[in-house]
This record gives structure tokens, C-alpha cells and sequence, in this order.
């Protein structure tokens, strides 16, 4: 195989994965939202709603819906979320969402209907049947949909028995993120996410028959009394389930920064040579067995449309990860949601009781945002081409951006001159390009373009890489 074969995949050997497993950003933006500023508010927001109809006349509309509630805590969680038994609370929430629907829609111009939506949480099958029906009402009647759009949501198949599965399709998604972790009992007491086989298979049979075009599913490596043997087996389980597309997340342990973590046990966690076999056992397994790697901790099918955009150059990375949609603008809707429209990041209140102060007096729930410059714009093409396809073509930078790629970045290809003397990443005069061996470490290659890490020392704020 050439060394740009996208589908390729190496693993490169345990001393270069140590020495370069450092701590860094996911890169799901550029610069990453802990550099967004206070300063932008709501009217900073509300004023590029308005001019996207001049700014981005060709920018599709892609829509993320935020739903916090979870019934139970999963202890390895990080996501923003509310744990409550109260299932009237959703009421409150789902009625602030419509009025944020007025809010956004009375300033967006350009293209309104909609390519993309996604519900994440938390666990939006939180919620009943009826209100998953009202809050795709209240969506559609604001954002029509295209034609053929994607229309994606994270079930919990503890709360998404098939009945309710049928209820997703007849509101019109087709497309599911399923989560699962692990399949072994002892691993899911751990981290109190109890959910037999049997339960996921039911879920997921449900939406084969009712006509969902795609099945993702999450995992998680590093998770207490995990071993390679015990993850093989789940591996074993996963295959036959047959999802189109795979996540498998590093368990990042931050017990500082989320309380759920503290109830688990770190002694009762794998070493890190463990994780480590875990992890390269696992790329071995589901690249063997039709999956395509996507980047970092993404499969798919080779049939799956993830694969297909790898493949012909328009795959992108958002704050839901990797996705098929070339340049939309996302407006995100919801408690703790960030959107990104016409080069602007926009973060709502991460609190319930803020989100609900701001949207019902009448103004967005703008609390961080940031407008990006040239050199950011820049940047992010150059971290996000690495990101997506693995390589940067210099031509197609400097045209876009009317630089001289080996000037501008000389300081940039000095350092990954370490990496390409480890077989990481190729050095040519018109393109860089990460390795087979490289592409388990992408986002310390990206790294080096990040301008915001040589300015402090945040970095060891992020997890590790591995």
C-alpha cells in the first residue's frame, strides 16, 4: 500500500506510543473551546446570525439539540448532564427549547432547512414518546428538514426498549448512537451501567426494522477490572451485533474535575501497558473485520458514508466528532451547547438555572464565544485536513489562503521533523502526510500547528492521547 492509503493502519511499536502520548485537545474545534473569551455575548452572537445570510451564502444548516437528563449516573461520565428520577422536569426544558428555536430564527439568515440534526446528552431517550414527537415538532416547524437529511440521536438502551425505537422512526430519525461500553458484568457494576447484551440486541434489531440507515456504537477501553482477555470478548459481541460505525474512547480518569469519577476505585484500573494491548488488540480486531479507521477512535464500515467521505475528501470534524457534511454551519440549541456559524463559536450557559434566566428574559444563552482571525482560520484547515484525511496538500493551502505554506509554518516543520525521524509522519515538498504508523497519534501531529499551546501551559489540562 502507498503511504497516503487512507484505509491503512499500523500500530506502532510501545516505546513510540510512550514517548508520545502526551496530553492534548480532540481538536472538534480549533482554537478548542477553552479558549472562547466571556467578553462574547449574546448580541456578539445575534449579530452573526444576522449577517450569515451575506457571509456564507452556500453554507448548509446543521442543527444539535442538547438534552441533559440521564435517569441514572454512569460513574466514567464527563458529558454536562442532570441526573434525576423527576421526568416532569423535562416539561420546563422542552418549552425554553422552543422559545430558543424563536430566539435563532428571528436572527438567522441564509439557508434555513436543514441537512444535519442530532439529539445528545445526557440521554435523550429521557424522554417520553410524547415529548421526543413535540420537541421534533417544535424543531420542524421552525427548521424544515431536506429531503434526505441525517437525522441522528444517542439512545440509552436501558430507556429505548423497541416500542420506543418505533417511535423514533415515525418522528424521522434514521440514523442512532448506541451506547454500550463494555459488555462484561463486572466492568459494568463499576462503573453502574448495567445493560445486558440481550437488552443493546433488542435496540438495535428494532432499528434495523424500522429502517434506520445507520447504528453507531460507543465503547470505552481504561474502564475498572478491564483486561485484553475480557474486552476480546466483548469485542466477540460487538462483531456480532455488526454496527456500522465504532467509537472506541480512551477512559480519561479526571476524578478533580468529575465527581461521578471519584466512585471509582483507581487501583481497580488497568495499567497502562494493559489499556495500551487493550486498545491495539481491539484496531487489530475491527480492521480485520471490515471496518475502515477513520481517525483516532472511529470506525466504520466501508460501505458506511463516514468511510466514503474519508475517502473522497470531504469528511469533517465538529463538536459530535467526525461527520459527512462538508461546511455547515451548526446551531447548537440547549443547556451547555456551542455552536459554529461562519467562523464564530458560540457557547450556551452550562447551568439549567442560567440557560433558563437568559433564554426566557427574552436573549440567547451566549455566555463564551470566540470570532476566529485569518491565522486561525488558517490553522484550523491545516489541523482539521490532518485530522480528517491525514495529509495536507501545501498547493490547496496556500491558494486558499494566499501564504506560502513552508514560510508560514517553518517554526511548525522544524518540530515535526522529530516525527518524521520516527517514521511518523512524511515530509515532502508539496504535501505532509501522517503515516500508517503515525495515525494513532494524529492529534499530537495537529498539535504542532495549535499556536495557542506554545502561548501557555494548558495542555495539562487535556487528557492523554493514548
Amino acid at each position: 500500500m502507498s503511504e497516503t492509503k487512507q484505509n491503512s493502519v499500523e500500530l506502532p511499536e510501545l516505546d513510540i506510543l510512550q514517548r508520545f502520548d502526551v496530553p492534548g485537545p480532540r481538536y472538534t474545534s480549533y482554537p478548542t473551546a477553552d479558549r472562547f473569551k466571556k467578553e462574547f455575548g449574546p448580541e456578539d452572537y445575534k449579530e452573526v446570525l444576522k449577517n450569515r445570510g451575506t457571509v456564507s451564502l452556500e453554507a448548509a444548516l446543521s442543527l444539535y439539540v442538547h438534552i441533559p437528563f440521564c435517569s441514572n449516573i454512569c460513574y466514567y461520565c464527563g458529558c454536562n448532564k442532570e441526573i434525576t428520577k423527576d421526568h416532569s422536569r423535562s416539561a420546563q426544558y422542552i418549552e425554553t427549547l422552543g422559545k430558543e428555536c424563536d430566539l435563532i430564527k428571528d436572527s438567522l439568515t441564509g439557508i434555513g432547512t436543514v441537512e444535519q440534526l442530532h439529539f445528545g446528552g445526557g440521554s435523550p431517550t429521557f424522554l417520553n414518546n410524547e415529548e421526543i414527537v413535540q420537541v421534533m415538532e417544535t424543531l420542524t416547524s421552525r427548521f424544515p428538514l431536506e429531503k434526505d437529511a441525517e437525522i441522528s440521536i444517542e439512545v440509552d438502551p436501558r430507556c429505548c426498549a423497541p416500542e420506543k425505537v418505533e417511535i423514533l422512526a415515525k418522528a424521522g430519525f434514521n440514523r442512532m448512537s448506541v451506547g454500550q461500553q463494555d459488555f462484561d458484568d463486572r466492568v459494568q457494576i463499576a462503573v453502574n451501567r448495567v445493560q445486558p447484551f440481550e437488552m443493546t440486541k433488542a435496540t438495535m434489531d428494532a432499528a434495523r426494522a424500522n429502517g434506520f440507515e445507520s447504528i453507531n456504537m460507543d465503547l470505552i477501553y481504561g474502564l475498572p477490572f478491564q483486561s485484553e482477555n475480557s474486552f476480546a470478548k466483548t469485542l466477540d459481541k460487538v462483531l456480532e451485533l455488526s454496527p456500522d460505525r465504532i467509537a472506541l474512547y480512551h477512559y480519561a480518569h479526571l476524578p478533580e474535575h468529575f465527581k461521578a469519577q471519584r466512585r471509582i476505585n483507581a487501583e481497580d484500573l488497568p495499567s497502562t501497558p494493559e489499556k495500551v494491548a487493550i486498545m491495539l488488540d481491539a484496531i487489530r480486531r475491527l480492521t480485520s473485520n471490515g471496518y475502515h479507521y477513520i481517525g483516532m477512535d472511529h470506525f466504520a464500515k466501508v460501505s458506511d458514508p463516514l468511510a466514503q467521505a474519508q475517502e473522497n475528501g470531504t469528511l469533517q470534524r465538529n463538536f459530535q466528532g467526525y461527520s459527512t457534511k462538508p461546511e455547515c454551519d451548526m446551531v447548537a440549541l440547549g443547556v451547555s451547547s456551542i455552536s459554529k456559524v461562519t467562523g464564530c463559536y458560540a457557547a450556551n450557559a452550562r447551568d439549567l438555572p442560567t440557560y433558563y434566566e437568559r433564554i426566557n428574559s427574552g436573549q440567547l444563552a451566549t455566555i463564551r464565544g470566540y470570532m476566529l482571525d485569518a491565522d486561525d482560520r488558517l490553522r484550523a484547515q491545516v489541523i482539521m485536513n490532518l485530522m480528517c484525511q491525514f495529509m495536507v496538500q501545501k498547493e490547496e493551502i496556500e491558494q486558499k489562503f494566499k501564504v506560502k505554506f513552508d514560510e508560514y509554518f517553518a517554526f511548525e516543520l522544524k518540530n515535526l521533523q522529530h516525527f518524521a525521524n520516527e517514521g511518523l509522519v512524511g515530509l515532502y515538498p508539496d504535501r505532509i502526510v501522517v503515516t500508517p504508523k503515525g495515525k494513532l497519534l494524529v492529534r499530537a501531529v495537529a498539535m504542532n500547528f495549535d499556536r495557542y499551546l506554545r502561548e501557555d501551559e494548558r495542555v495539562r489540562r487535556y487528557s492523554k492521547i493514548v
